[in-house]
């Protein structure tokens, strides 16, 4: 047999060394290396199985008489190459060994434990190196099992015969664990040994002997099975006949004994009647002695029962108790500063008293107790006569602290001084009553509406009255120059829309009144949901600045410490953010800010009279600190600058339809020439309001654009209709001067680039008209004539033009006669044609061009056609008109 690693000295003294760590001593039976994985299917696989070693060791337990303790250890090899414990399985746990009938090697096997935690996963695969490794580790197994269990695990695909026949042949020295009075003790035993504990299980030696000298009896060949049978039943009835000859003999025997028998069930019946009156009897006593024991158990059952009755009853009279002290607090103490703490201990008192009366914290077989329910009644009407006077006094100090601000005039602004409000000192003042309140809305939710109602009106005339006085004061320091409205009127001088005065002291006072006031009513918004107890999100992270600007708490937070409701064993009790309670926090919210947008109003409305434009920079200003207003909370902020939001930009519609009111009315004027007056001053007023803009969004300006211009454009058309020998030239100078006047801002804005192409569109067609007219009034029988030949040309061939009537070769050189003779007179009547109507000579040069070139396209036309249908005739060439245009 090839060297195994069972006989490895050396690794059984680190499996000992490793097991020994574990702080356990056990004797090893056998160690030997195996690999964990699939094998031979996880090498054909392309994947390592791990290797293990596997030993199995027996302990003695400490009590003698015990069968000792068999276990599987399994060891893996750390980074160092050092054996260190992996698992640990009891063998009194081995339910199966299976080997895996997948390998063709038979080496591969597994162990399964019925105590596994998790059944669903497959137990590990064990893959020894040869069948001679395997056989060895298992038939050690199977007979620890049998000598210190007393049982054997189920074997599957498992051949024990021959198991027995190996270890006949392979008998190399096994250790086992024997087990002796002093304690266990390790043993060396053969497989001799161990064939023998294998084969008990299935035939003894005697046995195999007498069917050895049975089956040597006999010679059988393949012929001689017939008569073999018939001998075997032969003797069969010979034994049977023998057996009946027996039984026949015997009856005089049998026949006593049956006496016998009698006698002894006489004996038992007589046994059978005493036990029966003895039962009866023992039944008696039994029953006697079970009422007895009842009896007694009752009665120490109901003492214990009255024992722990009485300590119920202690410890639901102490929860009866009413403090006297809490209760002087609760029905008469005063609410000052100095008493607060107690008033507060008085309330976390009463709320706990409430709460342990209630099920499931008081045992419901107490709680239709009389004394429970008259108590509970007392502790009702404790909490209803301090909620009500706790509510009185709130009401009453809320109103007296801002009634002495408003009194106060160096609380507000006034003329000359602009004032910054400061409600630090208010806020910490109700920061005394926070946990009042919190304490209020425990016992009682509903008595926190009123309240929070009184806070409002009394904190709403304050910020009312501050942002009055804030505003009028605001308007009042505030110089600037009143800028025109009538911006496109015809009437008015260039002049005047082009000094327009300097105004951005309107946008800053604007900006400046939402600097002081959206961070002081979010703030306000924001300690009046913590301080009126609304369970709701924060609406500022604690220290974070709105929009850009410091906090007007400077420090007091409104997520303060004093504001966080503690539950009975001090803890912070976390709000959750109930929609419920945000719909009636931005109700309440509408009470304490309401009537405050009017001032915003009025600063809006005021910085429209001054310059119509500024609502641009305001628009931009307010979209800025409306993206900084994040939290739905704040949901009358938010409420407030889209309202501001909409009052600009509605007055920016009111100034836009009055410029195009003011556009309109030039189409009723008399008859016009030249560049109109607003298309000149809406590139001034274009240009200013880019400037205004300042990086906000464009929506505003660009509607704005779109309306001032379709009026523009609509209005030019109507003013070239009205009279239209001179509509293309009205069209043409008009949408060039739009183009000039707008290039450079066209390049930059989107929109304004989008009306740029629009007019040139429309300049061009206007030119192609205009020009047109000019050639058909000098050469307009040349072209009709090129005209009825195109016409006539999708009828018939040009060969039989000429044949027609008017379009012989003699009229063709009439026409030509008539037309160019005198070209020279011709284009220059043309030219000063073009020249006359024109109010701009800068746009003359230009048009030239286009009616010289669009001449050369038609004569060119014309000459092709000619050559078509007269080819004989002789026709100046198009090089020959171009060279005559250019002379001229």
């Amino acid at each position: 047999m090839a060297a195994s690693s069972a006989d490895d000295a050396e690794l059984r003294r680190a499996c000992a060394a490793a097991i020994g760590g574990a702080g356990s001593r056990q004797d090893i039976v056998l160690a030997i290396r195996v690999a964990k994985g699939r094998g031979i299917l996880e090498k054909l696989g392309g994947r390592v199985a791990k290797p293990r070693v596997l030993a199995l060791t027996a302990a003695q337990n400490s009590s003698k008489g015990q069968r000792p303790k068999a276990f599987l250890h399994v060891l893996k090899y750390s980074s160092g190459g050092v054996v260190e414990p992996a698992k640990l399985y009891k063998l009194k746990h081995l339910a199966k060994v299976e080997v895996i009938s997948n390998d063709p090697t038979g080496c591969t096997f597994i162990l399964g434990f019925d105590n596994l935690r998790s059944q669903s996963v497959a137990p590990p695969q064990w893959t020894m190196r040869n069948i001679d490794d395997r056989n060895r580790l298992l038939l050690c197994i199977l007979n620890m099992c049998r000598e210190m269990l007393g049982r054997l695990p189920k074997f599957v695909g498992i051949d024990i015969v021959e198991m027995a026949l190996w270890a006949k042949e392979n008998t190399p020295a096994v250790i086992n664990q024997v087990n002796t009075q002093d304690g266990p003790a390790a043993s060396v035993m053969t497989q001799r040994d161990l064939k023998v504990t294998v084969e008990k299980d299935l035939v003894s030696q005697a046995e195999e002997e007498d069917m050895e000298a049975l089956l040597g009896t006999y010679v059988m060949g393949v012929g001689e099975a017939e008569a073999f049978s018939e001998r075997l039943k032969r003797e069969l009835l010979a034994l049977e006949a023998a057996n009946v000859h027996a039984l026949l003999e015997s009856e005089p025997v049998i026949k006593e004994v049956l006496r016998g028998l009698e006698a002894a069930s006489v004996c038992v019946d007589d046994m059978d009647e005493w036990l029966r009156i003895f039962n009866v009897k023992l039944r008696h006593m039994r029953e006697d002695i079970e009422s007895i024991e009842s009896r007694n158990n009752q009665l120490e059952m109901q003492s214990v029962n009255n024992k722990a009755l009485i300590d119920e009853l202690d410890k639901l009279l102490e929860r009866l108790r009413i403090p006297s002290e809490f209760a002087a607090s609760l029905t008469g103490g005063s609410f000052d500063e100095a008493r607060m703490l107690k008033n507060v201990e008085a309330c976390e008192w009463l709320a706990g008293a409430i709460c342990s009366l209630e099920v499931p914290n008081l045992d419901p077989c107490y709680a239709h107790m009389r004394a429970v329910k008259e108590k509970r009644a007392e502790l009702e009407k404790l909490k209803k006569t301090f909620v009500r006077r706790a509510s009185e006094f709130l009401r009453n100090y809320f109103s007296s602290l801002v009634d002495f601000m408003i009194s106060d005039k160096s609380y507000f602004s006034q003329r000359g001084q602009l004032k910054r409000p400061d409600h630090a000192d208010l806020r910490y003042k109700c920061r005394t009553y926070a946990r009042l309140l919190q304490h209020l809305k425990s016992l009682d939710k509903n008595c926190l509406g009123p309240l929070r109602k009184a806070y409002c009106h009394s904190l709403n005339l304050l910020l009312r009255r501050e942002a009055r006085e804030f505003a009028n004061e605001l308007r009042a320091s505030t110089k600037a120059s009143r800028n025109p409205t009538f911006w496109l009127e015809a009437s008015t001088g260039s002049s005047q829309t082009a000094n327009s005065t300097d105004t951005s002291t309107v946008s800053e006072a604007y900006s400046k009144m939402l600097t002081i006031f959206i961070p002081l009513l979010v703030d306000e918004s924001s300690f009046f949901a913590h301080f009126m107890c609304f369970e709701v999100p924060a609406f500022v992270p604690p220290g974070a600045p709105t929009n850009g600007t410091k906090s007007e708490s400077d420090g007091n937070d409104a997520n303060d410490d004093d504001l966080s409701l503690m539950d009975f064993d001090g803890n912070n009790v976390k709000s959750s953010n109930n929609s419920g309670e945000l719909g009636t926090l931005n109700e309440a919210l509408q009470d304490l800010l309401d009537g405050i947008q009017e001032d915003f109003y009025a600063v809006v409305d005021w910085a429209y009279k001054i310059d119509p434009l500024r609502c641009i920079s305001m628009h931009g200003i307010t979209e800025r600190y409306l993206s900084g207003q994040k939290a739905d909370a704040a949901g009358f902020v938010r409420k407030l600058l889209d309202d501001l939001e909409s009052k600009i930009s509605m007055q920016f519609g009111k100034f836009v339809d009055e410029a195009c009111h003011q556009i309109e009315k030039n189409e009723r004027n008399i008859r016009q020439m030249g560049v109109l007056s607003y298309i000149p001053r809406f590139a001034t007023l274009a240009t200013r309001m880019e400037q205004y803009i300042q990086g906000q969004s464009r929506e505003l300006i660009d509607q704005a654009y779109t309306k001032l211009v379709s009026t523009m454009f609509a209005t030019l058309e109507k003013i070239a209709q009205s009279d239209p020998k001179y509509a293309d030239i009205v069209l043409l100078e008009n949408y060039a001067a739009f183009q000039n006047s707008l290039y450079d801002l066209a390049n930059v804005v989107p929109m304004l680039a989008k009306f740029y192409h629009q007019a040139s569109e429309a300049y061009e067609q206007a030119c192609t008209r205009h020009i047109n007219i000019i050639i058909y009034m000098q050469f307009e029988r040349l072209f009709q004539f090129a005209r009825k030949i195109e016409d006539l040309m999708y009828t018939i061939t040009p060969e039989e033009i000429p044949f027609q009537l008017g379009l012989s070769k003699m009229d063709l050189r009439k026409v030509l006669k008539s037309s160019l003779s005198g070209i020279d007179k011709s284009i220059n009547a043309m030219y000063r044609k073009l020249q006359k109507n024109l109010t701009s000579d800068e746009l003359l040069p230009s048009l030239w061009d286009k009616c010289k070139k669009e001449f050369l396209e038609k004569y060119e036309s014309f000459v092709q056609l000619v050559a078509k249908v007269y080819p004989n005739e002789s026709i100046p060439s198009v090089t020959e008109m171009r060279q005559i245009l250019a002379s001229l």
